[in-house]
């Protein structure tokens, strides 16, 4: 082939319809526009099934076809040669296609039409340019690769998992002009996505919940595959009036800190050797903000952010300093009535409630101690008690502490987790607590 599927990317965007021609076993050509053509990798491309049409009928009995692509910059027309080779009914490729499907549609109107029913996967046997001369026009596609250099070198300097957080979503600020972007952790006991960094929005959100399987985020985290959407679409967003998949919750919710009409939208998964941490996200009001190489640069991100977050757990323990023998200081001012719910450790604040789950069971934990005179702790002893019921080792205890951490400095600025050492750190009570318990 003397063009290759990677330097013809842009004109899979969707934003200029495709066309497929096909042929029946009689010789008789049908030509249908295409709702999506999808880069699968250097040899395949997908097709976006969605009508039992002629020319699916056509496809099934005779598997070659002709698709015809144009670049949206230039205007250059490009014809695949293909082979079909199968149809897939689930699955990343099945739910990648299915969330871009659904932006185009919601885009043009079309959300009762435009339902896939399968991804057609073909053989791309050549490319042929119509008009070779006019290849080279249009504006030259954006290389990502200095704004991923520039990230990675900021994440390589960080040793710590709250650093490591904040220098990731500067980068994507500085570097990626992203204005909107978050990082979720896995809660893989209650299958969901809790939130432990943003930017851009006016509520952090963190401590926010999505479940697994819902929406960009959900779908991202479920398949293990990047999620990219270029028109809004109800399908995929975070709305308030959107929230069913986190149940009759009530008081307890943190707000979702999304945008509230977001037009594009990438949500990459961050994992290793096949565990998923969690994800990537980011998203934008520019309608098909996000390209592939923007996909491809944060893939890459999230996979170093991913050996980070596990290298950083796994030296906790062996690096960990003991905890100093200093007594909790004396707390004056009015005091904070504390009540934790232990069904689910949720944890109310002057009847405000702050957080549950596992951070929950952290914070009764330390509060407790600390009534009692303890103000040291280490991420060592958090392990080892069998009283908090902690997940598995794979679940990033740091992340916990971060997310306990941010949302006590957003909500009750007068209790504190303050770092004091490697794998150590000191809860401060400025106020005196009164804990209730039930």
């Amino acid at each position: 082939m003397n063009y290759s599927l990677e330097a013809i990317r842009r004109c899979f965007e969707g934003a200029i319809p495709a066309q497929i021609a096909t042929c029946a076993p009689d010789g008789t050509p049908n030509v249908a526009y295409l709702s999506q053509v999808h880069y699968v990798d250097s040899a395949h491309v997908a097709l976006s099934f969605q009508f039992f049409s002629k020319t699916r009928e056509n496809v099934l009995a005779n598997p070659f076809a002709m698709a015809q692509v144009i670049d949206p910059a230039s205007g250059t027309q490009y014809q695949l040669s293909l082979q079909y080779l199968r149809t897939e009914t689930e699955g990343p490729l099945f739910e990648y296609m299915k969330a871009r499907l659904a932006g185009v549609a919601s885009h043009t109107g079309m959300s009762k039409v435009f339902v896939l029913r399968g991804s057609d996967v073909y053989r791309v046997l050549d490319i042929h340019c119509a008009a070779p001369s006019a290849a080279e026009c249009g504006p030259a596609q954006v290389s990502r690769l200095p704004a991923l250099r520039a990230c990675a070198d900021r994440l390589a300097k960080c040793a710590e998992l709250g650093p490591l957080l904040d220098e990731l979503l500067a980068g994507l600020k500085q570097h990626f002009d992203i204005a909107h972007a978050m990082v979720l952790m896995f809660d893989a006991a209650n299958q969901r996505l809790y939130t432990v960094a943003s930017l851009g929005y006016a509520e952090s959100g963190v401590g926010s919940e999505v479940a697994l399987g819902a929406g960009v985020i959900g779908v991202a985290a479920q398949e293990r595959t990047p999620i990219r959407i270029g028109f809004l679409t109800g399908d995929y967003a975070y709305s308030r009036a959107l929230r069913e998949s986190l149940g009759e919750e009530g008081e307890k919710e943190i707000p979702f800190p999304g945008l509230a009409e977001p037009h594009s939208q990438l949500a990459v998964p961050i994992a290793v050797r096949g565990q998923l941490l969690g994800v990537l996200y980011v998203e934008s009001e520019q309608k098909l903000r996000f390209t592939y190489e923007d996909e491809d640069a944060l893939m890459a991100l999230a996979g170093q952010l991913g050996f980070a977050m596990q290298l950083f757990e796994q030296n906790a323990e062996c690096q960990e300093d003991q905890p100093d023998a200093s007594l909790a200081q004396h707390a004056q001012g009015a005091a904070v009535a504390v009540r934790r719910y232990a069904a689910d450790n949720s944890v109310f604040v002057d009847g405000e409630y702050l957080i549950k789950g596992v951070a929950g069971a952290i914070l009764w934990k330390l509060l407790s101690d600390h009534s009692q005179g303890r103000s040291e702790f280490t991420n060592r002893e958090l392990r080892l008690d069998a009283s908090l019921r902690l997940p598995d080792v794979s679940d990033n205890l740091e992340a916990r502490l971060i997310l306990l951490q941010r949302r006590l400095a957003e909500r009750c600025p007068y209790l504190r987790i303050a770092k004091t050492g490697r794998g150590r750190f000191k809860l401060v009570v400025e106020r005196p607590v009164a804990l209730a318990d039930g």
